[in-house]
């Protein structure tokens, strides 16, 4: 895997990943506290939450499951000190389907934190990584 990021000003950089995709990041600066983008471990958490809810949803829609809407709110703490990193992350799942299965889902969200999710493998080192969830039913399309 390849990717690259170019300062651009101040405190904002485009990274671009290999399959071309860009995406512009940076910290607050100057008097207004202006924020290009999300922050690098901004970015760090979110690849988390993504990564798990792309398995959480592969592995229910390859179960048969009538996913609809799949969401996790991220909720972090990082050390005080430098380097600071994640010493703590909750995720709360929301998934909303048809006639969902509640067993599957608990073990699908369990299989991509516990298995299949690399970024939550990595966190896992240095964060303690809880979740939660809710199942929520949805009406028939």
């Amino acid at each position: 895997m390849k990717a690259r990021v170019k300062w651009v000003e101040e405190r904002t950089f485009v990274g671009e990943s290999a399959s071309g995709h860009k995406l512009v990041l940076g910290t607050a600066f100057g008097p207004e506290g202006k924020t290009p983008g999300p922050s690098p471990m901004e970015l760090v958490l979110i690849g988390t939450g993504g990564c798990s809810a792309y398995d959480v949803v592969h592995i229910l829609e390859k179960g048969r499951e009538a996913v609809d809407h799949c969401v996790v709110e991220l909720d972090a703490d990082r050390a005080e000190a430098d380097p600071k990193v994640f010493t703590r992350i909750h995720m709360h799942f929301v998934v909303k389907g048809r006639a969902l299965s509640h067993d599957k889902v608990k073990r699908a969200i369990g299989l991509s934190i516990e298995k299949y999710c690399s970024a939550s493998a990595m966190m896992a080192k240095t964060a303690e990584i809880t979740h939660d969830f809710e199942v929520i039913e949805t009406t028939a399309k």
